[in-house]
């Protein structure tokens, strides 16, 4: 067994398949395109209504098409797929053969299967004198003998449709019979020929039809015959998906206009989602679930990316931890205490504790703790210290980054101090977000912030300005604007500056200015 990694699988080499395919190779998507090689149209030998390519073979518009995908990388392969497993990022298409392909993203353009009606010499003439489109084919048999085969009450459309190419035009209505009055008169008005006897066979000299036997074996001379046949949807290799069917002849998949079905990675395109379109509509299908597709792995880029960075800055946190016994001087931050002080004790949760002074301060003036920092380094030196004064059971410590690594529920307050990175993207707004949504009715949430870099800043972090290794520090004012809470359902307590005394990591003294937003919920 061989397993190889996709951007894309395309199931499905016909229009609809290389023309997705197409759009996936010019967004420089690496792209497999499985090809089971029987396209629909493969019986007809020219095709029709395809603007720019009139008259030409489906084979060689495919075979152009294949030649374009090999100059964006595509790769094509025969083969047949029987199987699609959910893995959740990924999807693993497996082939009869034993291959298997993972893809986050998967077209479906495997388009579908005519099933005709029980005549004998229909499948032998399919495609040549047994014609399925007027549109596709009606314009060459212009003013012969034609016939439309009956095979549902939608049959009446294209019997009425074909009179358009011919004045010499037998129905043949035994599957539809009886005809309603209404339209036995129409069909005569145009001068249709009506045949009510079932048709059994077909009759053709040298490849060429020539006539159909009805069951008292009468022959009806025609030199075309059209039959809607019944469209067959093979898609049993991705029922697991349980994709979802519209209610349509066929059960088509339910796609939206990009060709997006119900499952996340998956997209179908041609027949398979659209049973009676013709080659142009199968290529636009193709072309738009191709950019579905591409545009729906752009946004998920975006998304590991970002989960990528602060997977990496989680561990350069930890690695700041880790390169010394001790960072911070593991005493209380006093505008944290002076504001705390004032509120009635209860359920607190810390974002960003750090070795968790603040934390252990908390929980020794009686409040039941959760505190939540990326360093497992960190945390762990805190646990220590909420085990020297036996706080273990008023206070909690979890490994994760901003609120949701914290248990479920509110809290009567909700504290962040000094949540900054040198990092331009660092999420700071949002992990504020998250924390004002933990904070229970008539509860708190305090936020303290640098007002301006401390001189031991790692890269300087900002300034008043702009700085060039980090982003600017806000003022409380700002960051409350940022937040755009409610103003219904907070009220701002505090919203100011306070300086106080600090001391570095390497025992420097320092005069800092703090931001303190102290905001309560309604």
């Amino acid at each position: 067994m061989r397993e190889r990694e996709w951007d894309a699988v395309v199931i499905g080499g016909g229009a609809a398949g290389l023309s997705a395919a197409q759009m996936l190779g010019r967004a420089r998507r690496r792209t497999l395109v499985i090809d089971g090689g029987r396209p629909r149209n493969r019986f007809a030998p020219q095709m029709h209504g395809v603007l720019g390519h009139d008259g030409v073979a489906p084979g060689d518009v495919l075979a152009r098409g294949l030649e374009e995908l090999a100059r964006y990388g595509v790769r094509v392969e025969a083969g047949e797929v029987a199987g699609i497993v959910d893995d959740g990022l990924t999807l693993r298409v497996l082939r009869v053969d034993g291959t298997v392909d993972t893809a986050r993203a998967v077209i479906i353009a495997s388009g579908i299967r005519d099933e005709l009606p029980a005549v004998d010499g229909i499948e032998q003439l399919w495609g040549r004198g047994v014609l399925h489109c007027p549109y596709c084919h009606g314009y060459e048999v212009a003013d012969a003998r034609l016939g439309v085969l009956a095979t549902s009450p939608q049959s009446i459309h294209q019997i009425e449709l074909v009179r358009q190419w011919t004045a010499d035009l037998t129905a043949f209505t035994a599957a539809i019979e009886p005809l309603g009055e209404e339209v036995r008169v129409r069909l005569h008005a145009r001068g249709i020929r009506i045949v009510s006897t079932p048709i059994v066979g077909l009759v053709a000299e040298d490849g060429v039809l020539r006539a159909a036997r009805d069951a008292e074996g009468i022959e009806h001379d025609i030199d075309a015959l059209f039959v809607a046949a019944t469209p067959v949807i093979d898609l049993d290799f991705a029922e697991p998906l349980g994709l979802d069917r519209a209610d349509q002849p066929g059960s088509p998949v339910a796609v939206d206009m990009l060709g997006a079905t119900s499952h996340p990675r998956v997209w179908a395109a041609g027949n398979v989602a659209a049973p009676y379109g013709n080659v142009p509509v199968a290529m636009a299908t193709g072309s738009m679930a191709g950019a579905g597709a591409n545009a729906a792995l752009a946004a998920e880029d975006a998304e590991l990316a970002v989960l990528e960075r602060a997977r990496q800055r989680d561990a350069d946190w930890e690695l700041r931890y880790a390169e010394r016994d001790r960072i911070w001087s593991g005493r209380v931050n006093p505008a944290m205490a002076d504001v705390v002080t004032n509120l009635p004790v209860g359920t607190a949760l810390e974002i960003g504790c750090g070795e968790g002074a603040d934390a252990v301060w908390l929980a020794e003036r009686g409040w039941r703790v959760s505190a939540v920092d990326v360093s497992e380094t960190a945390i762990r030196r805190a646990a220590g210290a909420a085990r020297e004064r036996r706080l273990g059971e008023r206070l909690s410590f979890f490994v994760g980054s901003g609120a949701a690594a914290a248990p479920a529920g509110t809290f009567d307050l909700v504290t962040a101090s000094f949540l900054h990175s040198w990092e331009p993207d660092f999420p700071r707004i949002s992990l504020l977000r998250e924390a004002a949504d933990r904070v229970a009715a008539g509860g708190h949430l305090l936020v303290i912030s640098h007002a301006a870099p401390p001189p031991w800043s790692r890269h300087g972090i900002g300034d008043s300005q702009q700085h060039e290794h980090g982003p600017r520090l806000l003022s409380p004012e700002e960051e409350l604007g940022l937040l755009t809470l409610a103003p219904d359902e907070w009220e701002p307590v505090i919203v100011g500056i306070r300086p106080r005394e600090a001391q570095g990591p390497d025992g420097e003294s320092a005069l800092l200015d703090d931001g303190v937003l102290l905001l309560r919920r309604r």
